[in-house]
């Protein structure tokens, strides 16, 4: 019993380290959501000479290139880049396309009015969900290298589950929050940020890993404390019932031995009435 206790606590402890640090990840990288954001094309000029738009119509042997657009006003030839972006909680950045590198804005400045309120309750959501299953990942440890009774344990056990469905629950709450506050900001949001087309990246994805191993190591704490209850109950039912029946056994040893020895002392009563007759009638 006290190996399957042990294998049980170190696949919860397993679960719920790999459940803190998925959210950490996740919480401070900027892969939430991603996609392309649809944009005009810059003017071309002595550094930029590719995706680009040449209004002048002039063309010179160094300017030939098939990225190079000549705008016609007369058709209104209007032609688009399509940049990268990705946004995370904190940050959304997007592909610079007058030079290398990207460029970053705070996505709290970029959510609507409306919704920034939603938004740090989900950013405060967030930091309590990891609090939280820091404090139930110490349980767990503090449960598996350092109980001194199973009581004791059982304790910890019990702790570390509620603090990891909590912390559960949280991450879920938070989650959900964000991809209504992105969604709006999607509809909302700055012409020059709103996005052509996105999907969720990897970094939501490990969110929702988070939260399926938090969920997974609760279930599994829940389950260690339930059996060991359980096996602790049946033992003393066996213990109880091995110990009536062994009670049961002495009394009617008890009973027995009673009944024989007064069976005895009454055949020894009747052997001295006899002789007491015998010596007392005359000859």
């Amino acid at each position: 019993m006290k190996t399957n206790r042990r294998c049980r606590a170190l696949l919860a402890v397993s679960l719920n380290l790999m459940a803190l640090l998925f959210s950490t990840t996740a919480f401070i990288t900027t892969h939430w959501c991603e996609g392309t954001q649809r944009v005009p094309k810059p003017s071309c000029g002595k550094e930029k000479k590719t995706n680009c738009l040449n209004y002048s119509g002039n063309e010179t042997a160094n300017d030939t290139n098939q990225n190079v657009v000549h705008y016609s006003w007369e058709t209104g030839d209007d032609r688009f880049l399509f940049r990268y972006f990705h946004t995370g909680i904190w940050y959304s950045c997007e592909e610079n396309i007058n030079a290398a590198g990207e460029k970053c804005r705070s996505f709290i400045d970029l959510a609507p009015a409306s919704e920034k309120g939603v938004l740090w309750l989900s950013v405060v959501s967030e930091v309590l969900y990891i609090m939280l299953l820091v404090v139930g990942f110490s349980l767990m440890c503090l449960e598996l290298f350092h109980s001194s009774s199973v009581i004791d344990g059982l304790k910890l056990n019990a702790f570390a589950a509620v603090f990891t469905v909590l912390s559960g629950l949280l991450g879920m709450v938070a989650h959900m929050m964000y991809t209504q506050v992105f969604q709006v900001t999607v509809s909302l949001g700055p012409e020059d940020w709103r996005p052509h087309s996105w999907d969720y990246g990897w970094s939501f994805c490990l969110a929702w890993g988070s939260f399926t191993c938090c969920m997974a190591a609760s279930v599994t704490t829940l389950n260690s404390y339930t059996k060991t209850v359980i096996e602790f109950r049946h033992k003393r039912k066996i213990f109880e019932q091995g110990f009536r029946e062994e009670q049961n056994f002495l009394d009617q040893e008890a009973i027995k031995y009673f009944r024989e020895r007064t069976e005895e002392e009454r055949a020894e009563a009747g052997d001295l009435r006899l002789q007491c007759l015998h010596s007392c009638s005359p000859n």
